[in-house]
């Protein structure tokens, strides 16, 4: 649902954040946008709903259209802005998403990794002036970004900043992804909700299912952060263990790439300091995360709106010729 509109505009630079549970457009480059609109993501036509979106928020802004459309895609976006790879959003592989943009609205459209758009939104508004950032959403999947020296990193298939399909464990469960041992299997959303039906089904967390009136199929990453709050210990021992999958994936990054900041976002964030201490605490214990230097660890203050935003920003950067 789209909201009212500050002031009409001619035509708007739009953002959209295509992920595995949402796609949210927004209307502005800043923390507070000017609209935003969100539909829940199904199956069928991905491209039809994101249209939807669209239209809600220049329509929330009294335009007539937009000026340039910015859109973050879940998984490996090509330099064409095609998915050829997309774990948590299958229905987008392979689906000319600017094609059909461009089709429809007459204006440039660009599109990228939802991840990288984090990291765009992250770097410029909670890092500004840092040139070494790493950006990680931890949602349904695990998505990054990384800017380096200042700039963007996509590599030469545009792949480049998809920790969470670092191998963390060769042994591990499969990933979505086809491989086994994900960073992704075990620190995401869905990561979390796997750890807490294993810990019900060993007889570690009876109180999680007992939440979830005896189903199994109940126990989820939103009900574990609720018994979390309300100082459940079992939930509180989930935490701990998902907390230092989330260290493991974030020392290998930071020892690959040396950043001067790691900005978690997603939707696991809004756990905020019971899930960020944890993380912060479990980090403290790798000697190779000190070793002289200083990395900052936080919460994106964009919070859920960071992947929209940041394609927000790439539309702008189009529009400018950058």
């Amino acid at each position: 649902m789209g909201n009212s509109p500050r002031v009409a505009i001619a035509a708007p630079v739009i953002g959209v954040d295509v992920g595995g549970t949402k796609i949210l457009a927004v209307v502005g480059l800043d923390r507070q946008p000017m609209a935003r609109a969100e539909v829940t993501t199904a199956g069928g036509d991905v491209v039809a709903s994101i249209m939807s979106v669209i239209d809600n928020v220049v329509s929330a802004v009294g335009a007539t259209g937009p000026a340039a459309i910015g859109v973050g895609l879940a998984g490996f976006i090509s330099p064409a802005g095609m998915a050829l790879q997309s774990a948590n959003v299958p229905a987008l592989v392979g689906i000319d998403v600017p094609g059909r943009l461009r089709e429809r609205y007459g204006v440039g459209v660009s599109v990228d990794n939802d991840a990288n758009c984090v990291a765009l939104a992250a770097a410029r508004i909670d890092a500004p002036g840092v040139d070494n950032v790493i950006a990680v959403t931890l949602g349904t999947g695990i998505g990054g970004g990384l800017i380096v020296d200042g700039r963007l990193v996509r590599g030469a298939h545009g792949f480049a900043g998809e920790p969470g399909h670092m191998i963390v464990d060769v042994g591990g469960p499969e990933c979505p992804c086809g491989q086994r041992g994900c960073w992704e299997v075990y620190a995401s959303g869905n990561g979390l909700a796997r750890l807490a039906r294993q810990a019900v089904a060993q007889g570690r967390a009876p109180t999680l299912l007992d939440a979830a009136a005896g189903d199994l199929d109940g126990v989820d990453a939103r009900l574990t952060g609720r018994l979390l709050a309300d100082g459940d210990p079992a939930a509180a021992a989930i935490f701990d263990e998902f907390a230092g999958w989330v260290a493991v994936g974030i020392v290998n990054l930071v020892n690959l790439l040396d950043p001067s900041v790691v900005i978690l976002g997603g939707g696991l964030v809004r756990e905020g300091e019971a899930l960020l201490g944890r993380i912060r605490k479990r980090l403290a214990t790798y000697p190779t995360f000190g070793g002289g230097r200083e990395v900052d660890v936080r919460a994106s203050t964009v919070g859920h709106l960071a992947g929209a935003i940041g394609a927000a920003m790439v539309a702008g950067d189009l529009l400018a010729g950058h």
